[in-house]
Parts: C-alpha cells; sequence; structure tokens
C-alpha cells in the first residue's frame, strides 16, 4: 500500500549552523491510508517538529519527505490560533481562502459549529471562548476543509476533563468520516501527539515512541500496550510507560 506521507532518513536541525541542535534524528516513517498515529514520548522528543515536518510548516536538514499527490491536509495546534473576528467567520475564511464563494463558505462554517456543539457561540467573538470551545473549533475549522490526514498536536493538553472527553469524541468522529463534510467514504487518517496514555489507548491504532529526536519504537497499538512484548524489544519504551500514568 502506498503511503501519504513516507519520511525516509529525516533529520532536523535548529540553531547555529556551527552548532546544530538536532530535533530529529534519521527518521523513517510511513503513514497510510485509514492508520491513527499516536507519537508519544518525553518534552523536547521531537514530536512537534515531526508534525511540522509533515505538514511542511518546516523542512528536513537532511533525508526526504514524500508526501502523496494531492493529498489534502490540516493541522490543529495545542494552542490553535484563531483570528479576531467571530467564531463563524474564523471557518468561513478558511473556506474562502479555498475559492469557495463567501456566502456558501459561511453556511457551510455554521452547518461545521453546529455538528460539534458550537452553533450558539458562532457570532461570538472566537478569542473569547473556552480552552475547550476553542480546540472544538480549531478541529472543525480543519475538518471543514475535507482533510484525508488530520494532523494534530496535542490536541487536550490544559482542557479539563470534560473538554477533554468532547475533543476526543470529535477525534474519533473524523477518524470515522462522520464529521462534516462527508465528501466520500474514503476512511479518514490521523496523526496526533499525546501525553495522555489513556486517549493513546482509545484512539490510536499505531503508537510511535521519540526520545531525543530518534525514533526508538513503532507497533500497533495492542502490540505496544504488550508490557511482556515492549519489554523485549523496546525496553527504553517500556520505561518511559512506566513511568507516565494510563
Amino acid at each position: 500500500m502506498s503511503a501519504l506521507i513516507g519520511l525516509q532518513d529525516a533529520s532536523v536541525f535548529f540553531g547555529r549552523r556551527d552548532k546544530p541542535v538536532a530535533a530529529l534524528r534519521s527518521i523513517n516513517l510511513q503513514v497510510h491510508l485509514g492508520e491513527r498515529v499516536a507519537l508519544i514520548g518525553s518534552n523536547g522528543c521531537g514530536k512537534s517538529t515531526l508534525l511540522r515536518l509533515m505538514h511542511g510548516l518546516i523542512k528536513p536538514s537532511g533525508g526526504v519527505v514524500h508526501v502523496a499527490a494531492q493529498l489534502k491536509q490540516a493541522m490543529v495546534f495545542q494552542r490553535p490560533y484563531l483570528m479576531r473576528m467571530s467564531l463563524q467567520n474564523n471557518l468561513a475564511m478558511a473556506l474562502f481562502l479555498q475559492g469557495l464563494p463567501w456566502g456558501q463558505a459561511r453556511a457551510r462554517a455554521l452547518a461545521a459549529l453546529l455538528q460539534v456543539g458550537l452553533s450558539e457561540v458562532a457570532h461570538r467573538n472566537a478569542r473569547t471562548l473556552s480552552g475547550g470551545q476553542q480546540q472544538r473549533a480549531a478541529l472543525a475549522r480543519a475538518c471543514v476543509l475535507a482533510p484525508q490526514l488530520l494532523l494534530l498536536d496535542e490536541p487536550t493538553a490544559n482542557l479539563d476533563p470534560h473538554a477533554k472527553r468532547e475533543v476526543e469524541e470529535l477525534m474519533e468522529s473524523f477518524g470515522e468520516g462522520k464529521l462534516h463534510p462527508p465528501l466520500d467514504d474514503a476512511p479518514r487518517t490521523m496523526v496526533f501527539a499525546s501525553h495522555n496514555l489513556g486517549q493513546v489507548k482509545r484512539l490510536a491504532s499505531r503508537v510511535v515512541y521519540l526520545e531525543n529526536g530518534e525514533l526508538l519504537a513503532d507497533l500497533p497499538v495492542e502490540q505496544f500496550f504488550d508490557a511482556d512484548l515492549l519489554g523485549r524489544r523496546f525496553p527504553q519504551a517500556q520505561l518511559f510507560v512506566k513511568g507516565e500514568s494510563h
């Protein structure tokens, strides 16, 4: 099966040219249609950098990033940027920039907000919303573009338990192809960074473990949380799992 995104020996270095700091080292990774890939690891391990590399926001310092032709993708950040305008217009602007007439863009934006439970605040300044509402709005704005691939960087960080559940439900709905607009029956693909191992168990089909910019483990979710198997094959990943709350 051809990959939507493939990384071959991809590395990213930051800092001065004479003293570069490695954020990612020789990453080999493929993401296929319909997968839900969780990126885990401690702070600074390279999760956010990897997501930005996959989304084309940064270029590899070495190696290659292959992207499938005509792939539609979107990204949701840990702290989403919302423009100082109504929530409805925030979503409509994304569609308008894609070439949709403004009236149609506003109508589709409102339909998307209704689907994520935010239609009642559609006319409010988006920056006045709560953290959970802003994250749901960012998901709606990404999904209204009907991406085949959705990248999410710690989408439930700093949210209260209720807001986390709401965002998780939307992520699951996206993976099942249920979020607006349902343009086709093709499965959607998701790559998300998370510190919440319970969330990883609930949402991921595959787990990638990063440490110091290196990819040390890549397993189906059932195998990753098999303590005996993980301990035998990837002891460093097992130590991380043991040190994190489930």
